[in-house]
């Protein structure tokens, strides 16, 4: 599921996006923002729907070696361990993935797909996690499950092949695709023999983070010119167009928030977008970012800008 870090970055890229382009309208953006969250969902399917094609893929491969003019006697009474697998066979059948694979149009049907699977197959038929399962001669569910996520994590979320498949599709699932991955691994490792398994949703409250994007990524537009009025106040030593452009949508966020959301922390909203910003700006961005909204906290918080409601809310 969503979290709010990730919720954060997507309305950073869509605010990159519209401060880079004056043509940007408000509305076109809030809703490229919202289009690109629901996409994470089709790539935590796609990836679901993964195992689905390696199994076809080790089907068909088993009954073109029976058709040999001398098959060996591998080829006549092949292992059939991984493709009889009963999590391949539970996500094969769930009937939840299949109504978003089809509502959702999310399939990997195709030639170029199914050679592309041909190919990850081949590579996981070399792979030590799969030669250790197919041959240790233990059986059952629990087996099962720990060689499909053992498999997922060391040849699917880490395939080289896959991943360059994703970056063509869309450029925002580079930065998706490890929140889609661990949503994988969460699902299967919440698979029981017993009962009724279930898919993820992508939202755990999905009308309250939906909000909380709408409101960080308008009122960051709104309040623009006064937020860069006070980073330019505390960057004195500093002309603004010197200062990464990136660096300063990030602390236009932070202000934002220490001021809208009321029932955010001070410190949780000063240490997210110190994070965030080690990954999407530059090395000594984090130290910078941090010793500005320190100054931004102390002013805002004389000035009464900064309130906060609840035990705890005011650090």
């Amino acid at each position: 599921m969503l979290n709010r870090r990730h919720l954060r970055i997507k309305v950073l890229q869509s605010l990159y996006a519209f401060f880079q382009s004056k043509d940007e309208e408000f509305g076109k953006i809030e809703k490229e923002t919202l289009n690109s969250l629901e996409r994470i969902y089709d790539l935590y399917i796609y990836l679901l729907l993964s195992f689905s094609e390696l199994k076809a893929i080790g089907e068909h491969r088993m009954e073109e070696n029976k058709k040999k003019i001398f098959p060996t006697d591998e080829d006549a009474n092949p292992n059939r361990k991984f493709v009889d697998s009963a999590i391949v066979d539970i996500l094969e059948k769930q009937p939840t993935l299949r109504v978003h694979s089809e509502q959702r149009k999310v399939n990997w049907i195709g030639d170029e797909n199914r050679e592309m699977f041909r190919k990850i197959y081949a590579q996981i038929r070399e792979s030590e996690v799969y030669d250790s399962y197919m041959n240790n001669d233990i059986s059952g569910f629990e087996e099962d499950k720990a060689f499909a996520v053992a498999l997922f994590k060391a040849e699917i979320a880490n395939s080289e092949i896959l991943y360059s498949h994703f970056e063509d599709e869309n450029i925002h699932w580079i930065d998706d695709i490890d929140l889609a991955c661990s949503m994988v691994v969460k699902t299967i490792k919440g698979f029981e023999n017993d009962q009724d398994p279930t898919i993820l949703p992508l939202y755990k409250d999905k009308d309250d983070e939906l909000s909380f994007v709408r409101e960080l990524l308008r009122k960051t537009i709104v309040l623009d010119k006064d937020n860069e009025e006070l980073i330019d106040q505390l960057t004195s030593n500093w002309e603004l167009d010197r200062i990464a452009k990136m660096d300063v949508i990030l602390m236009k966020m932070a202000i934002t928030e220490l001021q809208i959301f009321n029932n955010i922390p001070t410190k949780v909203t000063l240490n997210e977008y110190i994070e965030i910003s080690k990954f999407y700006s530059t090395p000594k961005s984090n130290g910078f970012i941090n010793g500005v909204l320190d100054k931004a906290i102390s002013r805002l918080e004389k000035e009464g800008k900064i309130t906060k409601v609840g035990r705890g809310l005011k650090s």
